[in-house]
C-alpha cells in the first residue's frame, strides 16, 4: 500500500470541525494550543463554535482549516499511519509542507492568516467572482475563457477532476463564460458565492505581499514528497517559496496532481480535514484507487478499519 495524505482548501470549513478530536486526543489539543498562541487569539474557539460569519472570513478560514488538518494528521500518525507522498488543494498545500517538515506549523498558520487577508483585500468586493463549469472537457472551458476574455479577465482557476473546472475573473467576463458554457452543453455552469476571484491573475498583488512574509520564514528539507498544485510535480526545497507565491494567482492543477501521485504508485488516498470533497475528486479521477476521509472520530474509525489498523 502506498499512501497519500491529501488536504482540502478553503470552502471546506464548518463550525464544529475538529472539536471531538480535540476533546479526545492530547496530540490534537497541542496543535490547537500552538495555533492559538501563534495567532494571538483563539482560533480553536472559532473552529468549534463559530460564529459562521467570522469563520467564513478568508483570513480566519485559512488558519482554521490548516489547524484542523495538522491536528488530525498528528492523530493519524500516532496510530501508525504514514504518508509516502502528500498534496493539498491550494491552502491545503501548507498542511502538506508542515507534514513534510519543510515548514514549521507556527510559521505556516501565521502565513495563511496573512495570505487570506491579502487575497481578500487586493480585489474590492463585487469586482471579481468564480464559477463552476461541469460536464465539459478542460480544453473546451479554456477556449470559452479565451472568448469571454474579450469583455474582461476570466481564467481557469481549479482543475478539480474530469468534467469539473472552476473559472475565475471579473464579474462580467465570468458571467459571459457561464453563458457560453451553457451554449456548449455544460451539464451545469453556475456562479459561485465567493468573496474574491481566487487563483487568477487579478490576485498577483496578493502573491507579492505574501512573498515579503515568506522572506522571513525558513524552508527546511522536505522529509516527505510534496506534489505542488502549481506544477503538478515535485516541490523542491529551493522552489517552495516561489511556488507558494505563484499559487495565489495561478490555477490549481488538482486533477493533474492526483494523476501524478497515481503515476508514483499511490493506491490509497486519505483526505485529512473538514469535508470529503477531495475524496470525491479522487474517485472521479480514478475509481480503482482507495480513497478515505478523516474529519472526526467516526470517519477516523472507519478509515482505520478499512486500512486494517
Amino acid at each position: 500500500m502506498k499512501i497519500a495524505f491529501i488536504y482540502p482548501g478553503q470552502g471546506a470549513q464548518y463550525a464544529g470541525m475538529g472539536k471531538d478530536i480535540y476533546e479526545k486526543y492530547e496530540e490534537a489539543r497541542e496543535i490547537f494550543e500552538k495555533a492559538d498562541k501563534a495567532l494571538g487569539f483563539s482560533i480553536s474557539k472559532l473552529c468549534f463554535e463559530g460564529p459562521e460569519e467570522e469563520l467564513m472570513k478568508t483570513e480566519n478560514t485559512q488558519p482554521a482549516i490548516l489547524t484542523v488538518c495538522v491536528a488530525l494528521t498528528k492523530v493519524l500518525q500516532n496510530r501508525g499511519i504514514k504518508a509516502d507522498v502528500t498534496g493539498g488543494l491550494s491552502l491545503g498545500e501548507y498542511a502538506s509542507l508542515v507534514l513534510s517538515e519543510a515548514l514549521d506549523f507556527e510559521d505556516a498558520v501565521r502565513l495563511v492568516k496573512n495570505r487570506g487577508k491579502y487575497m481578500q483585500e487586493v480585489v474590492p468586493q463585487g469586482v471579481g467572482t468564480m464559477a463552476a463549469i461541469l460536464g465539459l472537457e478542460n480544453e473546451v472551458v479554456e477556449e470559452i475563457c479565451r472568448v469571454a476574455s474579450e469583455v474582461g479577465i476570466v481564467e481557469p482557476a481549479n482543475y478539480n477532476c474530469p468534467g469539473q473546472l472552476v473559472i475565475s475573473g471579473e464579474v462580467k467576463a465570468v458571467e459571459r463564460a457561464v453563458e457560453l458554457a451553457k451554449e456548449r452543453g455544460a451539464k451545469r455552469a453556475v456562479v459561485l458565492a465567493v468573496s474574491a476571484p481566487f487563483h487568477c491573475s487579478m490576485l498577483k498583488k496578493a502573491g507579492e505581499l505574501l512573498q515579503k512574509d515568506l522572506e522571513k520564514v525558513e524552508i527546511k528539507d522536505l522529509k516527505i514528497t510534496v506534489i505542488s498544485n502549481v506544477t503538478a510535480d515535485y516541490a523542491k526545497k529551493e522552489e517552495v517559496k516561489d511556488l507558494l507565491v505563484k499559487q495565489v494567482s495561478h490555477p490549481v492543477l488538482w486533477e493533474q496532481s492526483v494523476k501524478k501521485m497515481i503515476e508514483e504508485g499511490v493506491d490509497t488516498f486519505i483526505e485529512i480535514g473538514p469535508g470529503k470533497t477531495l475524496t470525491g475528486f479522487v474517485k472521479k479521477i480514478d475509481k480503482s484507487k482507495a480513497a478515505y476521509n478523516f474529519e472526526n472520530e467516526e470517519s477516523l474509525l472507519k478509515t482505520l478499519s478499512a486500512l486494517g489498523v
